[in-house]
């Protein structure tokens, strides 16, 4: 006799299932999103293992905390939202955000000439984003990608606003840099 898997027509039953612990229903989320959330795993990682475990950490996260989610808003943002608290947290545990600490402002930022950055493709660009000092790529995830406020990073990572600032600004001339070469 043949098990029969369990159907998910929408991500709303797939939540539904993730609500009652149903394994295929929390299988299925995984399979939806796993690809997305590694990716933001790996930005602020830098390497892959550690992207790997913030992953099975975000989705343990999810799954135990899924019937909080409200219906409000997208549920994917929830998540994201959810993958880069985890993500914080790990670097937090490894103690990398201290690295951070207060900065002079960066002077001489460059403006990129447009044909640069017709010559780098997406994956390229992720490639250095990941290589970036960790203090910098920590902040340059949460401002130029998640959409952080300066205000929500300093809290979030417990510096100053002008901290975030000179990491961002920073993180940028690093990036312009290396993107020139």
């Amino acid at each position: 006799m043949a098990i029969q898997k369990r159907e998910y027509p929408t991500q709303q039953a797939i939540i539904e299932g993730c609500i009652k612990r149903e394994t295929l229903a929390q299988r299925s989320l995984y399979d939806m999103y796993a690809p997305r959330m590694l990716t933001l795993c790996m930005r602020y990682a830098g390497d892959r293992e550690r992207a790997k475990d913030m992953l099975h950490d975000g989705f343990i996260t999810i799954f135990n905390k899924i019937e909080s989610y409200t219906g409000t808003g997208s549920f994917e943002g929830w998540m994201r939202r959810i993958f880069v608290n985890t993500a914080l947290m790990s670097l937090r545990k490894a103690d990398v955000l201290r690295k951070t600490g207060e900065l002079d402002d960066a002077s001489g930022e460059q403006s990129l000439e447009p044909s640069a950055l017709d010559k780098i493709s997406s994956k390229e660009l992720m490639e250095l984003i990941a290589s970036m000092p960790e203090g910098f790529r920590v902040v340059f995830n949460m401002f130029a990608i998640e959409g952080y406020s300066h205000q929500e990073i300093a809290q979030e990572l417990n510096i100053s606003e002008s901290s975030s600032r000179s990491q961002l600004s920073r993180a940028r001339s690093w990036l312009q840099e290396r993107i020139t070469r």
